[in-house]
């Protein structure tokens, strides 16, 4: 009989890193919801702040530039204090095969930390996921800006990347809901996104999914839709879909999708029939031509309830760039153009032999010119430069005093000397 080790070195490793004070507060809420397979990093400039992070492990960036007071809502401030620090970011990121960018965007840390984080785990070669929040329109114009800017900025560093618009927390919470709830309902967004993926990986399934299922969906895809949708009774799964395929907390619906990951996980009594009806559901609001990668799974203690994770990408016509490690780019060789060199200094003239002017086509920028005149030699310059000898002037016959010019007068002689000559 064979007997087999698992081994923790033989699953993915994944890493979730809260920036700011908001990455901070979701790593803290995941952490206490029992989120597990997922290694926690808090990173802040933020001393005071950092410690009160349930996280293991804490990295305060940007020590010299902030001596640990935060970076004041000034995104400036977080990316150069994630720059002061890269040599330690890149050490917390070392060995994952999939991080989480997680922040509050429209702050000062986490719009500016989080796309330089990204970046140094994309170059790595680590497929890089952003999941991050927009502020609430009554924060302000220049938190809002702030926010589109540094998503913008993000969306260079990731594979793919999620949004959660605060504001929509508007749509699904009640009068009386707190604000400390409203933060929770928002947090436990970000925390499903993340749960979902890392589920997929770590827990084994009758159709199982795995990291290489998840990488081909998520590398290099854009902006994504993710999905959990939960249901109970009868109709659990058509609405489990439902709640997957349209989150009204997302910006984002599945609709035009041409990659999408779908996993269902039901108790014993989960039918084929239900599960057809679901994924049948999902697939139909897709690209009729996109990419399905199905899983399912029983779990014992979900009973009548059903959970639908879907992740969609593919909406946009110019995705991101891979995430595969950058190879140094070729030098191109350059060619110096004849037209290129100064016209004022002497050069050899360039041009192509009449026996070879067919093998060697020229372009017209470069046609050929007319030989030059040899240059004259110094001596002959000199001679050149020097003025020519004046001539007399001298006076045909006829002309009003014909006897000047026996006289030996001419138009330049002084007149004193002209009425001396004449007494």
């Amino acid at each position: 009989m064979l007997e087999f080790e698992m081994e923790n070195n033989n699953f993915a490793s994944i890493k979730v890193i809260g920036v700011g004070g908001a990455g901070t507060n979701a790593v803290n809420r995941m952490i206490d919801s029992g989120l597990q397979g997922v290694d926690f990093i808090a990173v802040n400039t933020d001393k005071q702040a950092l410690s009160l992070s349930k996280a293991p492990t804490k990295v305060q960036i940007g020590d010299k530039l902030t001596k640990g007071l935060g970076a004041g809502a000034n995104p400036e401030v977080g990316k150069h204090a994630a720059e002061e620090s890269r040599e330690e970011i890149s050490n917390i990121v070392k060995g994952a095969d999939l991080v989480f960018v997680t922040c509050g965007m429209g702050g000062g840390t986490g719009t500016g930390a989080a796309p330089v984080i990204a970046e140094l785990a994309r170059d790595m070669g680590i497929l890089t996921i952003g999941v991050v929040s927009k502020p609430f329109l009554f924060e302000g114009r220049q938190r809002m800006k702030n926010a589109e800017s540094g998503i913008e900025r993000l969306k260079a560093n990731v594979d793919t990347l999620v949004v959660v618009p605060n504001d929509r927390l508007l749509s699904v919470v009640t009068k009386g809901t707190s604000v400390t709830e409203a933060f929770r309902i928002a947090d436990d967004t970000l925390r499903q996104g993340i749960q979902g993926i890392s589920d997929l990986i770590a827990v084994p399934n009758l159709i199982n999914l795995d990291f290489a299922d998840v990488r081909t969906v998520m590398e290099a895809r854009g902006l994504a839709h993710m999905g959990i949708g939960v249901g109970k009774g009868e109709n659990r799964m058509v609405d489990a879909a439902r709640q997957a395929i349209s989150s009204p907390m997302l910006e984002t619906s599945i609709d035009g999708a041409r990659a999408v990951l779908i996993n269902i996980t039901g108790g014993p009594d989960t039918s084929i029939i239900d599960i057809n009806e679901a994924a049948q559901m999902i697939t139909q609001a897709a690209d009729p031509e996109a990419n399905i990668i199905f899983g399912a799974g029983i779990d014992e203690t979900l009973e009548d309830e059903v959970h639908i994770t879907v992740i969609a990408t593919g909406f946009e016509t110019n995705p991101f760039a891979s995430s595969a490690p950058k190879a140094e780019p070729e030098k191109e060789k350059t060619v110096e153009p004849v037209a290129s060199e100064p016209v004022s200094t002497p050069r050899r003239e360039r041009m192509v032999e009449l026996d070879d002017a067919e093998e060697t086509p020229v372009s017209p920028i470069f046609e050929r010119r007319a030989a030059r005149t040899p240059r004259p030699s110094r001596e002959e310059m000199e001679r050149r430069a020097q003025p020519a000898p004046r001539r007399p002037r001298v006076y045909q016959d006829g002309a009003n005093d014909d006897n000047r010019t026996r006289r030996g007068f001419t138009p330049d002689t002084p007149s004193f000397l002209k009425r001396n000559n004449n007494k």
